[in-house]
């Protein structure tokens, strides 16, 4: 009831009264971080018979493990760092960003360690705590995965053995910069992994209590989720990353490393990985945005009438050095979106009603942003239901053309 009543509610009161439950939400937050710190310095737990602080908040307040987690070492932390808590009931800190903090905080350093951290995502907390505390430099290495047993039918009514895999798994290599020993073990899928072909009578399915049966012959198994690739921080401005990848890749890597011996004498795999992605880098920013050390025509010859709906190519260059190649949307308060990816050319007076290409009409939208704008110029159908809505705001949407 409480979401369908949500649907008659202004679009500024609705942004307004989440942001307020999100302040309430944080204020709750840190008392409940206090409460956890405290129960757990009078051990009141053992009353409640558990042996620990996190036996009673998963066993007895229901928390899942990841929370219990986090809430006992924000709150063991906030013990001899009260400010923590200030920060969590202001929105400064998160839990996830505290969790990371508390094994490096001190006395000395704490007051500028958590001034640093304010407003910072978890991965940037985590840049931060590698900067502060650099660890050495990921060995490469390509290692081949062990293959998973082929799967056998347990039939209707057995149980599939825990961590087994429902379709055999293909070799795979991993391309890894982390010592031998340390990386995690593979689980069941990987990222390149496709299912066999079973036949047309072994296709399975588990059901909820893990039992498997068989599904209609016609029905194409369920794709394997993919394991994505981590990127972990060791220091300042140097990065561990660690993917699975294909047997071809392998190959393809070897082979290029071998045409690139010329230009990297040691065959350091991260270099030659790097001078790949630059060029690719630049054959793709060179197609979408026209970037180029020698440009054919420049702006001051290029044509700007609207002919066709064809951007040049020196207008593209123009506005894409111009809004840094970033969307160039700017809210209501003077907030810039900060997205840097997926960027389109949008035209302020929109093409269709005659406007032109010149740099001054055009700007670099996200889709999200870009949509936005399309439902402004061309009305409520197009800016979709929730713009349509009783007091959907003008937002001042003429605003994201600031010289930001």
């Amino acid at each position: 009831m409480q979401r369908h009543s949500l649907h008659a509610v202004p679009d500024d009161e609705l942004l307004a009264r989440l942001a307020e439950l999100l302040r309430q939400s944080r204020r709750i937050e840190s008392d409940l971080v206090a409460h956890v710190a405290e129960v757990d310095e009078r051990r009141l737990y053992a009353r409640e018979a558990c042996p620990s602080m996190f036996a009673y908040c998963t066993e007895v307040l229901h928390l899942s493990e990841a929370e219990a987690y986090l809430r006992i070492a924000a709150a063991r932390a906030s013990r001899e760092h009260p400010l923590l808590l200030d920060m969590l009931a202001d929105g400064r800190l998160h839990l996830s960003g505290v969790g990371k903090l508390a094994p490096h905080l001190n006395r000395e350093n704490a007051p500028a360690l958590l001034a640093r951290s304010a407003h910072k995502t978890k991965r940037q907390i985590e840049e931060l705590i590698a900067e502060l505390s650099p660890r050495p430099d990921a060995p490469t290495l390509v290692r081949k995965l062990p293959e998973r047993p082929p799967f056998e039918d347990p039939g209707p009514a057995s149980p599939v053995p825990p961590g087994r895999a429902p379709y055999p798994s293909p070799t795979t290599v991993a391309t890894e910069g982390t010592p031998p020993g340390s990386e995690p073990f593979p689980g069941p899928f990987t990222a390149d992994r496709t299912p066999a072909d079973p036949g047309p009578t072994a296709a399975l399915e588990l059901r909820p209590d893990a039992v498997a049966q068989p599904t209609a012959t016609e029905r194409p198994p369920s794709p394997a989720p993919t394991r994505p690739a981590t990127i972990e921080p060791l220091g300042a401005a140097r990065y561990r990353i660690q993917f699975t990848a294909s047997a071809g890749l392998r190959d393809k890597l070897e082979r290029l490393r071998g045409l690139m011996r010329s230009q990297v004498a040691d065959g350091d795999l991260a270099a030659v990985i790097e001078a790949a992605v630059t060029e690719k880098l630049e054959r793709l920013e060179a197609r979408r945005f026209a970037r180029t050390s020698a440009p054919r025509k420049t702006l001051e010859h290029t044509s700007t009438a609207a002919v066709t709906r064809h951007i040049p190519a020196a207008v593209r260059r123009a506005v894409h050095e111009r809004d840094h190649g970033r969307c160039r949307y700017v809210d209501a308060g003077g907030r810039r979106c900060s997205e840097g990816t997926r960027l389109e050319f949008h035209h302020r007076h929109p093409f269709g009603r005659g406007g032109d290409h010149r740099p001054s009409n055009v700007v670099l939208l996200c889709q999200a942003h870009n949509t936005l704008m399309a439902g402004h110029d061309f009305g409520p159908k197009a800016r979709g239901r929730s713009e349509s809505r009783k007091g959907s705001p003008g937002m001042s949407l003429r605003r994201p053309w600031s010289n930001r």
